[in-house]
């Protein structure tokens, strides 16, 4: 008999690449943009969802175009806060067994299948992360932007985290635990991102580091030469890694 493997992963291949080609088609034609996460779960009547339509309504006035997951919670509220203001809102939905049901205020919608291909997105729009509460897929951003921005594999940008109740336990945890007790991190590190409660300080930031004024992450190295710039897929190169000798 045939084997069908082979044909089903190259299958696979391709779908893989249509999808990230349709992507970058669509979203290589929008303006500057910031990407902002937070949790689906929470409902209209949240003081972060209401802070969430804030900046969206205040990134399209400072000139940017605003991508969220597409999801309802925090999602829908930057999009809403966009399209009421006349912005270009973006929407990068994902296909999920719950929970995932695309807003109304899209102008530009995209529907993924692979998780790994939406992330890719996320990151090479925009010119910033604003990041509000939310659960285990918006840490994952969240802790991925400082990974990218770390290791030198994207040009740094800013990442604000909005609500200081929420996120100070967790970062105190990093000082505490991954600076000090197990030094797995730097202190500088600490410094890739800002916390804020007002939406209005987040896009402030966002937007000086866009225009120049003050520049996110001020201790990593910019990208100067042809050669350091990002690659196609939103990171840069490097050198090759080379194999370490085993100890005895």
């Amino acid at each position: 008999m045939p084997d069908t493997s082979l044909a089903s992963e190259s299958w696979r291949v391709l779908r893989i690449t249509g999808e990230f080609v349709d992507a970058i088609d669509t979203l290589c034609k929008l303006p500057p943009a910031v990407s902002v996460f937070g949790s689906a779960r929470l409902p209209e009547e949240n003081e972060y969802y209401k802070s969430a339509q804030e900046c969206g309504k205040l990134l399209v006035e400072a000139g940017f175009a605003v991508i969220t997951g597409g999801g309802p919670g925090i999602m829908e509220a930057a999009n809403r806060g966009a399209i009421g203001a006349n912005g270009v809102s973006v929407g990068l939905n994902i296909s999920l067994p719950q929970e995932q049901d695309a807003n109304p205020y899209q102008t530009v919608e995209l529907d993924f299948r692979y998780f790994f291909i939406r992330k890719v997105m996320f990151v090479k729009y925009a010119r910033g992360f604003i990041i509000y509460p939310g659960g285990f897929g918006t840490l994952d951003e969240f802790f991925e932007s400082l990974t990218l921005m770390q290791t030198l594999k994207i040009k740094p940008f800013p990442v604000v985290l909005v609500g200081s109740n929420y996120w100070t336990s967790l970062v105190e945890w990093m000082r505490t635990r991954l600076v000090g007790m197990f030094e797995t991190i730097s202190e500088e590190d600490l410094d890739l991102f800002h916390i804020v409660d007002d939406p209005a300080e987040a896009v402030k930031i966002v937007l000086d580091d866009f225009t120049g004024r003050k520049l996110s992450a001020e201790k990593l190295p910019r990208f100067e030469t042809d050669e350091d710039e990002p690659t196609g897929e939103g990171t840069r190169t490097g050198v090759r890694p080379r194999r370490g000798r085993q100890k005895n």
